[in-house]
């Protein structure tokens, strides 16, 4: 229930925090966000192409540091840290106005595992998600996102070797378009 008060009142401030501009951008986006796969919490970067097809598609890529939390061989919990990389595509699916933009957004994702929990150097899997886009002055914006990601990764090396990044995927973050 406290998730739930926590995400409505961000999604209240970002939507009152809104500004009004004359057009939305379609220019090349640098960002940073926050993100959780499955369990794993992360932060990171992320750069959109310029948008072509009449300004409906481009092409996303996004880097993350993820934390891990599983049990230790002293059966402690702990974090470990590994890293993921994706590569989709963006598909603009409405505009409200001249302040948000609704979209959906497909790929690959490539997991970078530390040799510490798990045999694999590399799992390669994809993701799909929805998402929200609210423009602020300037070509600015944040972002709400939800969908679902699938590896197959296990971190084989840790107690009762639990899957990793596979299942809900939740991210947020500001963006700006040049």
């Amino acid at each position: 229930m406290k998730k739930t008060g926590i995400t409505l009142t961000i999604l209240l401030g970002l939507t009152l925090s809104t500004y009004a501009q004359t057009e939305l951008s379609n220019n090349f986006g640098v960002g940073f966000q926050i993100t959780q796969l499955q369990q794993d919490f992360g932060i990171g970067l992320n750069l959109t192409s310029p948008y072509f097809a009449n300004g409906r598609s481009a092409i996303r890529l996004r880097a993350n540091t993820m934390w891990n939390e599983h049990l230790n061989s002293d059966g402690e919990t702990t974090w470990t840290a590994y890293s993921n990389v994706s590569l989709g595509f963006v598909s603009i699916a409405r505009e409200i106005g001249d302040f948000a933009r609704l979209y959906g957004e497909g790929g690959i994702i490539l997991l970078l595992p530390p040799d510490t929990f798990s045999a694999e150097r590399t799992e390669l899997g994809g993701y799909g998600l929805f998402g929200f886009e609210f423009y602020l002055k300037n070509n600015a914006n944040y972002f709400i996102e939800i969908g679902g990601v699938g590896t197959g990764a296990q971190a084989d090396k840790v107690p009762n070797k639990p899957i990793y990044s596979n299942g809900l995927l939740i991210s947020t973050g500001f963006r700006l378009q040049f």
